[in-house]
């Protein structure tokens, strides 16, 4: 089996990016891109155009890729964790519970994903443990993350690497969003 390649992602890889991030946000993603998109346009559209600005935490420049033979196999979106207590709280319901699920100070695993074909490899915990790597490097004590309940695999991933449920909120249920139940704010604190 070839190794994956780990490398920063480059604005030519968005519309994979896209992809991919709508697979690790489990439908969220899709439910704020439709509401971004201008009429007519492909929901996937909207996330490439937003990947590929670069003065935002959802960048490419805050994206690592995973490739398997030169082709993309998985990617993870990671950045500082830094709460404005100044800013308005999120007024959508479908999405205020997942602004409640925000760790100050964190090093936050935005999303994770990897196309089915490369999963069960390794790659997710190896991009988990360079997420350890990047925020040790930026000087946070800590990573945080949010995962649905039900998604029980992810979960495991994210239990074995040291990952701990802080919190939960419940998930407004919406036709884009795969899950219901609740959605866990996991933090992982480093030594």
């Amino acid at each position: 089996m070839e190794q994956p390649i780990i490398r920063p992602a480059r604005k030519s890889d968005c519309t994979t990016i896209a992809a991919l991030y709508s697979i690790s946000s489990d439908g969220v993603a899709d439910y704020v891109w439709t509401r971004l998109a201008e009429p007519g346009e492909d929901i996937l559209e909207v996330g490439r155009r937003r990947y590929a600005r670069e003065d935002t935490d959802f960048s490419y420049r805050n994206c690592t890729i995973a490739e398997v033979g030169g082709k993309i196999a998985g990617m993870m979106v990671a950045f500082p964790m830094n709460i404005d207590p100044a800013a308005e709280p999120e007024s959508d319901p479908v999405l205020a519970p997942y602004d409640k699920l925000e760790e100050d100070n964190s090093y936050y695993v935005c999303g994770v994903a990897l196309f089915p074909e490369y999963r069960g490899r390794g790659i997710g915990t190896r991009l988990m443990r360079l997420a350890e790597q990047h925020a040790r490097e930026r000087g946070f004590g800590k990573l945080s993350l949010v995962v649905f309940a039900q998604n029980t695999r992810a979960k495991q991933l994210y239990d074995r690497e040291g990952y701990r449920e802080v919190r939960r909120e419940p998930v407004v249920p919406h036709p884009l969003i795969h899950y219901t139940g609740d959605a866990i704010l996991m933090v992982k604190v480093l030594s």
